[in-house]
Parts: structure tokens; sequence; C-alpha cells
């Protein structure tokens, strides 16, 4: 009898271990979906009605007494009088939590302002095609989102189609040229899910890099040197001398 349960033990113990994690699988799966469906249910918050393409930019931005707040409707930016014209560079400072990003975001229409009135080359910046705008504007940010595939793949992400000469020189003038020749397999060095393969440093980089291809005529950076160190970012700024002439280019730094 004891020969009989341990062999039955044995035949039952691997297709029982595969139906767990089969279960297992299901149930991540269904959260997934979930969350999936849930966003594709959710209401858009900024209207798409703008239809404005123009066949060029020139950058010039403008605010009138801009009002904003978040959801729990503590103020974040307060009557906001600022102009930008093309090819200017401004320069926002100041401390964590003073709404610098804010101003990034309602450019970026991920936001709208609850009072007051945002303008681009003298248009309000509802009329623009909500898509067609964000491709105006290049954008480098301290939360780098990478994805799963090569060095080129992620820099090219910011123009589909560009050639192999036109990334390598947007990571040249990102100072990023240097570190992907000493990856493994160069530009074609995968960097794992959201660059976990890179340093923080690195993955900004990336951004850059990204942002420069795309060549926009408004260049955003908020906190874009902030995972580099000195040198890097000493290096980093002589660029920024070179990748900011010609366009519209706000700067966020806490320092």
């Amino acid at each position: 009898l004891y020969g009989v349960l341990v062999f039955l033990t044995q035949r039952l113990l691997w297709p029982l271990t595969g139906l767990a994690e089969t279960v297992d699988l299901y149930e991540r799966a269904m959260a997934s979906t979930r969350r999936v469906l849930g966003l594709l249910d959710s209401q858009r918050s900024i209207p798409r009605d703008g239809t404005l393409r123009p066949s060029a930019l020139r950058g010039q931005i403008r605010m009138r007494e801009v009002d904003f707040a978040y959801g729990d409707g503590r103020p974040v930016l307060r009557e906001i009088d600022l102009q930008v014209d093309p090819g200017q560079t401004l320069a926002l400072v100041g401390s964590t939590g003073s709404g610098k990003s804010s101003l990034i975001k309602l450019l970026l229409r991920f936001y709208a302002p609850g009072k007051g009135r945002i303008e681009i080359d003298g248009q309000p910046i509802e009329d623009y095609d909500l898509l067609w705008l964000r491709g105006q504007i290049g954008l480098v940010s301290q939360d780098v989102f990478l994805f799963d595939g090569t060095v080129e793949e992620n820099i090219a992400y910011g123009r589909p189609g560009a050639g192999p000469e036109e990334i390598r020189r947007a990571a040249r003038l990102s100072e990023a040229h240097a570190f992907i020749n000493e990856l493994p397999q160069g530009y074609q060095t995968r960097v794992g899910e959201r660059g976990q393969k890179l340093s923080g440093g690195q993955r900004q980089r990336l951004s850059l890099a990204r942002a420069v291809l795309k060549d926009p005529p408004i260049l955003l950076l908020d906190e874009a040197t902030s995972a580099v160190d000195n040198e890097t970012e000493a290096a980093i700024q002589r660029s920024l001398a070179q990748i900011c002439v010609g366009r519209t280019t706000i700067m966020i730094a806490h320092r």
C-alpha cells in the first residue's frame, strides 16, 4: 500500500504543479486584463477638439494668468504670466513641489489649466490637434521610459525611420555615444525592461538622444541631468548649448 501511495504521489506531483502554475498565470492575466479594460473605459480628461496643424511651428510660448490645481484642489500654479520667444531658452529653478513640472504637463496638455490661457505661436493651445502638438515638443524627464529593446531602437523611438548615422549623431550630441560603444553589443545591446540594465545617468542620456533625434521646435527639459555625475552633467550642459540653438527651450531644475 505504501508503495502504491508513493507511486501515485510521484505521478500526480508534476501535473498538480503544472496546474498550480497555470492557475497563477491565469489570475495574473485576468488582473492585467482588468487594468487594460479599465484604462480603455476611462474618460478622457482633455478634449481633443483641436484641428490646427500648421506646416511649421515657430515655438513662441505664452501663459496668461494661468491657475492650476490637481484633484485635491490645492493650488499648484497661481496667476502665472510668462512668455518665451522662438529660439529662446528659459530656466525655471525652484524647490521640489513648487509647480515647475506641472507647467510642463500643461504645455503637453496632460492637464488643462483651471483658469487663464496658454498660447503657442499666438494660438490657444487647445486649438491645435493634440497628437500633432505633442509631436512638436521634445520632453526629457527625470522619469525616463525605456522599453526592452536595443539601444538603437530606444533612441529611434524619438523618430521612427531614422537612419543609423542620424541615431549616432543624436547620441554624440547627448554624450551617450561613448558609453554605448562600451556596452557588450554597442547599439544592438538590449537595455532590459524600463532600461534596468543601464544606470540612471545612462538612461537619461538615451532619453536626451531620443529628444535630439526628434528635432522638435520646442524642447522641455525636466531635471534632465538629475541622475548623472558632475562630470557627465558638465558634458551634457556643453552639448545642450548646441542642442538648444534655434529651438524654444524650457529647462527645469531644483538647483
